[in-house]
């Protein structure tokens, strides 16, 4: 995307770092029926799908993909779209998933739909956590924590022609 952007992880790393957070989220999990993974479009989707094929080889538990659709750009509680075939969220687990964690406002947005349902759990998992939080919302599970400044930004690429990895530019 851009010249002066400094790769942090190469795509074998980025790969070890999704399959131990699929291990991770089986360990802590390992008793559940079936799990939701709620990835936030784009980037946390494509993770989102990544741990699916990951937790599938690991795990004889019923993985199930749900994808959330809004408007990033709005600074206003935007409509959230919840996009699956998981016929009910009620008493299972979700796991909301995104590329980066920086302020937190992206995933505090995405929780409103799940609110309002009696669920068994409810987590976070991100691929880069930035440690920038306006909003009380963490990680349960982190691939990659990453100091940064606020005017740096990090990039994670997990589909699409360029190389894969985590950037920071």
């Amino acid at each position: 995307m851009t010249a002066d952007r400094t790769q942090h992880l190469d795509e074998t790393k980025t790969n070890q770092k999704i399959k131990r957070l699929a291990y991770q989220i089986y360990e802590n999990n390992f008793e559940e029926k079936e799990i939701i993974l709620a990835g936030i479009d784009g980037q946390g989707y494509v993770f989102a799908t990544l741990l699916e094929k990951y937790l599938n080889e690991i795990s004889e538990i019923k993985i199930s993909i749900a994808k959330l659709k809004f408007d990033k750009m709005s600074n206003f509680q935007p409509d959230i779209e919840v996009i699956s075939e998981v016929d009910t969220f009620k008493n299972k687990t979700v796991i909301l998933i995104d590329d980066v964690l920086n302020t937190g406002k992206t995933l505090a947005f995405c929780l409103r739909p799940f609110l309002s349902i009696p669920l068994q759990k409810l987590q976070v998992a991100v691929l880069v956590d930035r440690s920038h939080p306006k909003y009380p919302i963490s990680a349960d599970y982190v691939g990659y924590s990453l100091s940064t400044t606020l005017t740096e930004h990090v990039q994670v690429v997990l589909s699409g022609d360029e190389p894969k990895g985590v950037y920071l530019f």
